[in-house]
């Protein structure tokens, strides 16, 4: 990160606690895309085990000395629990992986120092938390604004699974 960068949200933060008198300019968040979230890799997708491939047999081998090749089926993907409504049921790091995965597709996201915290029940809601110096205040402050439109339309396809 610049020393331009981080000198310009160390200005925004000392200005914001002293009353700078200068206030950030309301930023407009960026929009959305329609349509269901789209899940991000992780340890939950499931992956096929590579299948071994088998000796060649020559002509001059036994055949009671070759052993048979040993292949494990393959295990059928897990079911994702759904709702009657047809809702998928996730648990809150999944829903907070996705909530990440949709931000990380706007402008200027910072690739680390980023956290996002999904807590309630039935309404569930996410909460971001920026690291010092991952991003500057009129970007955080994009984001954040961003961030209940976005928890909105995830709501429609995603219930927190307790």
């Amino acid at each position: 990160m610049s020393d331009d960068v981080k000198d310009a949200g160390l200005v925004a933060m000392i200005s914001s606690i002293l009353g700078g008198g200068k206030r950030a300019d309301i930023v407009a968040p960026p929009p959305l895309t329609e349509g269901p979230p789209t899940a991000p890799t992780n340890a939950f997708d499931p992956v096929e085990a590579p299948i071994p491939a088998a000796a060649p047999v020559k002509p001059d081998d036994h055949a009671s000395d070759a052993a048979p090749a040993v292949t494990k089926p393959v295990e059928p993907p897990a079911k994702i629990a759904t709702t009657p409504d047809g809702k998928q049921l996730l648990p809150a790091e999944a829903i907070a992986d996705l909530v990440l995965g949709e931000l990380r597709k706007l402008d200027d996201f910072p690739a680390s120092g980023v956290s996002v915290t999904v807590y309630g029940y039935r309404h569930w809601n996410a909460m971001i938390t920026f690291a010092p110096f991952s991003t500057t205040f009129q970007n955080a402050t994009r984001f954040r604004q961003a961030m209940p439109d976005l928890v909105f339309k995830l709501r429609r396809f995603v219930q927190l699974e307790i």
